[in-house]
């Protein structure tokens, strides 16, 4: 599952760094080749509000493949795309499907026992992240060897396969709602207003990704200017220093499960203001700026992860609506992020980045100040604790849902 998660996503970062091949390749302009990035983004933001709900009507397990099949079928679209319309049609395609990965998230809490939820989804979470910061280096270094489309083709194929086998080994359950499409979107509404600590954990991830998205939109411009002088494939290889944060998700998620989620909030948002001084001092040095990429991401994963196992035990029964209220303000806060990072830039160079990343950490600071309020309330059946106790209709787990 976690391999599954990290080419499904992954897969949206392919073009990113292949934007100039593209555009050569296709006859097109830098801007028509630039925006196959905006479709996948704004498929995938689809995906989140508009599929990824279903995975409490319809069999996860069926759902999961489905997509999976459907975005590997977009890869291989865009893989023998003649032109740039065709490309813009394959890109939309894995984009909107790839969210499998957001349905493969909340079944994985749902298949683990009650003590063992939080490294469970710390381990698919993992597999996620290193995607996503493979995806860019893996594309760069396949379109030395075969063109631009050779990691799309590839990608189909690997996604195909991993469906299938997927298939084979994930059990079969039967949904937790039974409810049409229409009810099942406003059920999100519902949600929002009837759990406080889905709106303060929500707004959580979606503050701090924005902090750390600040920081990858305009790091190119940073390492490739007069201080630094990397190139492309230099400023891959230093955004690749982030694996180690996306690798100790699965940590983080043990360290929930032994009841310490409120410790690895306090640690992640402590972690994440303070790493942007090291980033500050990456002004000048290479060293301190990876010093500021390892903690970010470590701090940033540190909040996700507790965040997810939080919400998922609010109500066992609409973990993928809970999941898509979350995620889909987590997206929001890393566009927003990656827009105000760039605003940034133009105003004021990597001191105006810094101090935008820091506003927004301590924003980051503040929503946790209310969300352990909330909690305080008599709102502990979604607080920490609720993380290693079975909530409504998770007692009986897979075993009694499994057909």
């Amino acid at each position: 599952m976690a391999v599954a998660t990290g080419l499904c996503v992954g897969g949206n970062y392919f073009n990113q760094p292949l934007l100039e091949s593209i555009a050569t390749a296709l006859g097109t302009s830098h801007s028509a080749a630039a925006a196959t990035v905006t479709v996948a983004q704004v498929a995938y933001a689809l995906g989140l509000i508009f599929l990824v709900p279903l995975g409490d009507v319809f069999p996860q397990r069926r759902l999961a493949v489905t997509l999976m099949l459907a975005a590997a079928a977009g890869q291989g679209i865009s893989g023998f795309a003649p032109g740039i319309g065709v490309l813009m049609v394959g890109t939309a395609m894995a984009g909107l499907f790839s969210v499998a990965a957001q349905v493969l998230v909340p079944f994985a809490a749902t298949l683990a026992t009650p003590e063992k939820r939080g490294a469970a989804v710390g381990t698919v979470m993992s597999g996620l992240l290193v995607g996503i910061l493979l995806a860019r280096s893996v594309a760069g270094m396949l379109a030395e060897v075969g063109g631009w489309s050779t990691v799309y083709r590839i990608g189909a194929v690997l996604t195909a396969v991993v469906a299938l086998a997927l298939w084979r080994v994930l059990p079969a359950t039967t949904p937790t709602a039974r409810q049409g499409y229409g009810a099942t979107l406003r059920s999100l509404g519902t949600l929002v207003f009837e759990h406080p600590r889905l709106r303060t954990r929500a707004l959580m991830g979606g503050l701090s990704f924005a902090s750390i998205s600040a920081m990858f939109s305009t790091m190119a411009f940073l390492l490739s200017g007069p201080e630094h002088g990397l190139g492309e494939l230099e400023i891959g290889l230093v955004g690749l220093a982030g694996v180690v944060g996306a690798v100790a998700a699965s940590v983080v998620g043990r360290l929930v499960d032994r009841g310490l989620g409120a410790l690895t909030t306090a640690a992640g948002i402590a972690v994440l203001v303070m790493s942007w001084a090291a980033l500050a001092a990456g002004a000048v040095s290479l060293v301190w700026f990876v010093v500021g990429m390892v903690t970010i991401d470590l701090a940033v994963s540190m909040v996700h992860i507790t965040n997810q196992n939080i919400v998922y035990a609010l109500d066992p029964d609409a973990r993928s609506r809970l999941n898509s209220v979350y995620m889909t303000t987590y997206f929001v806060g890393a566009a927003s992020g990656s827009a105000l990072g760039a605003a940034a830039w133009s105003f004021g160079g990597w001191t105006a980045v810094f101090l935008l990343g820091v506003g927004l950490s301590l924003c980051t600071a503040a929503v946790w100040i209310v969300d352990m309020r909330v909690a305080g309330k008599g709102n502990r059946a979604g607080a920490d604790s609720a993380v290693t106790t079975p909530g409504r209709g998770a007692a009986t787990g897979v075993r009694g849902r499994a057909r």
